[in-house]
């Protein structure tokens, strides 16, 4: 089957709503956008005082928070499984092979992203922001509130990227989910398998979602820029 002949077969794939494959896609916005859900706000944070905060040893946090950005998936999954196996420290919690286990591995790989991009764009916040906030009498909370509000642009981006990276990722996945059908197998995970099956119509058309996702989030990005454009 040629490449027009495969890409035709894939949009026939997706016109007809296929449940397994719509299920994989289901699989793969469950577990990244929950893991999202969940390290935003503590990796947001962490950023924030990275950026703030002085303290002993916060140089060498900074330097392991941007070598952990580009860590390899593979990696993080092979240390995940390692903790999560039936001899690791948490083997007894049996959550190896789970879509749990999925959602920890997208925590571990998208916190290092939100945490560096927070501390850049807090660090080139204009320090008027703040200092008027402190001045006005905002406590601690509120004057972080007032800081990530005036870069809220630069925090989406860091959301974004970390939704691009993890939604889009396979090793971590393929570690600690074990690519199960119905269960575990996401976009990357069901690409790769298809592709080694020689299935390529399954796997165009899953490439298809993954690259229609990217897209989508990059435009919702540009309306947002644009919208809090207009309305300075």
């Amino acid at each position: 089957m040629g490449i027009v002949e495969t890409t035709v077969e894939a949009l026939r794939l997706l016109a007809s709503l296929d449940p397994v494959l719509w299920g994989v896609v289901w699989v793969s916005l469950k577990v990244s956008v929950g893991a999202l859900l969940l390290i935003s706000p503590v990796a947001i944070a962490a950023g924030y005082l990275l950026a703030v905060r002085r303290f002993p040893g916060r140089r060498l946090l900074i330097v392991l928070t941007q070598a952990l950005f580009a860590f390899p998936t593979v990696v993080v999954g092979l240390l995940l499984y390692m903790l999560l196996s039936r001899q690791g420290p948490f083997g007894s919690m049996q959550l190896l092979f789970t879509q749990t286990a999925m959602v920890i591995g997208q925590m571990v790989i998208a916190a290092p992203i939100l945490v560096a991009f927070t501390l850049s764009a807090v660090q080139g916040a204009d320090p008027r922001a703040r200092e008027t906030a402190i001045v006005l009498g905002a406590g601690a909370l509120r004057v972080a509130w007032t800081v990530l509000r005036e870069m809220r642009f630069a925090v989406m981006a860091a959301v974004f990227n970390g939704f691009g990276r993890v939604i889009s990722e396979v090793g971590c996945s393929l570690m600690v989910g074990g690519n199960i059908a119905g269960l575990t197998r996401n976009i990357p995970t069901a690409i790769a398998l298809e592709t080694t099956k020689g299935e390529f119509a399954q796997g165009v058309a899953l490439g298809l979602v993954l690259m229609a996702l990217a897209l989508g989030v990059n435009f919702a990005m540009a309306w947002a820029q644009g919208a809090g454009a207009l309305r300075r």
